[in-house]
């Protein structure tokens, strides 16, 4: 089963949001949800709450979160990070649906994708400890 996905504030980009739903994806964002002020924490326990994956350029500091959900036995819906500017929407778009269509929410769970490991050929890693 797909997964539904969730745009922290860093990353909405209203072309790609747009993009997905048009193929079907169920896609929603910090901005729409009321929580564009919201610190990276609010944000993965909002999308969590929601059973969304958490898409976001903040690569870092979501990192930082996973690895503190971890330490303190929480869970979260996933992750998807991507490099802010790497990749144009229409190849975020692409890699995006591909890992929607490989992994279901139940596969996400405490899951991180790097959005550059997915390729044409598929995944090269993701992180779940």
């Amino acid at each position: 089963m797909a997964f539904a996905l969730y745009f922290d504030e860093d990353s909405v980009n209203r072309a790609l949001i747009r993009a997905l739903r048009a193929r079907g994806m169920d896609v929603t964002n910090a901005v729409d949800a009321g929580h564009a002020a919201s610190p990276d924490g609010a944000q993965l326990e909002h999308a969590t709450a929601e059973g969304r994956v958490l898409f976001t350029y903040n690569v870092g500091d979501f990192l930082a979160l996973h690895t503190q959900f971890r330490r303190e036995r929480r869970s979260h819906a996933g992750l998807i990070l991507a490099v802010q500017q790497r990749y144009s929407v229409g190849e975020q778009m692409r890699r995006i649906l591909r890992i929607n269509r490989e992994r279901s929410s139940d596969d996400m769970r405490d899951r991180i994708e790097f959005l550059g490991s997915w390729s044409v050929s598929g995944p090269e890693s993701s992180i779940r400890r």
